[in-house]
């Protein structure tokens, strides 16, 4: 499997175009900004986009959203919790921003154990709520796109809405930490780290 990483948009959020490399099939996990520089490099490797997933639905997530959805014609996956946050300004924070934001619906609702397949290749769903109610991450091998969950020495803050702590540290620590210590974690913003080293370094779960 190939991974790209696009770093995005006012709050450098990272977006992961995962590939298979031989049928070129590809699912784009958000798509934070700049649709252009998206499609783009799509259209240069000459993927075939399978689907658009969000780990969550927070703005800088998922700006270019409407753009590289008509562009592909790829259907939308999200969390069942982020039906809202596709329609809610203030829970996806737009409001907050002064960002324009047209309700839209996902096409299919995720739920923890459920995989996505494209190609050969296969996702892994797990619902880790805490930054906020609709976080998942995606497993596929020992590759995690951990999205706002767990970052390298940090986690994601919490005091948005449906943000929860208690139940952040709980998803890392439950879902996350056993994974194998040579996982690669793919952050939503930031560099890539690793279980092992989050297991020893993080502060926040000591």
């Amino acid at each position: 499997m190939l991974l790209h990483k696009l770093v995005l948009g006012q709050l450098q959020t990272n977006c992961y175009i995962l590939a298979d490399e031989e049928t070129k099939e590809a699912i784009v996990i958000d798509v934070p900004d700049q649709a252009d520089v998206i499609l783009d490099f799509l259209k240069e490797k000459a993927y075939i986009v399978r689907y658009i997933i969000l780990t969550h639905g927070h703005f800088d997530h998922m700006l270019a959203l409407k753009e590289v959805r008509e562009a592909t014609g790829a259907p939308l996956l999200v969390h069942e919790n982020c039906a809202d946050f596709l329609k809610d300004t203030i829970k996806n924070l737009c409001h907050y921003t002064g960002v324009l934001w047209e309700a839209t619906e996902a096409d299919r609702y995720l739920k923890e154990g459920d995989i996505i397949a494209f190609g050969s290749q296969t996702l892994h769903v797990l619902h880790t709520p805490g930054h906020t109610a609709d976080c998942i991450c995606l497993l596929a091998g020992d590759i995690l796109i951990s999205g706002d969950t767990l970052f390298w020495r940090s986690v994601g803050r919490t005091d948005h809405p449906t943000g929860s702590l208690e139940e952040e540290i709980n998803s890392i620590k439950e879902k996350l930490l056993p994974l194998p210590a040579n996982t690669k974690v793919y952050p939503g913003h930031g560099p890539m780290t690793t279980i092992g080293d989050e297991r020893k370094e993080n502060p926040y779960l000591q």
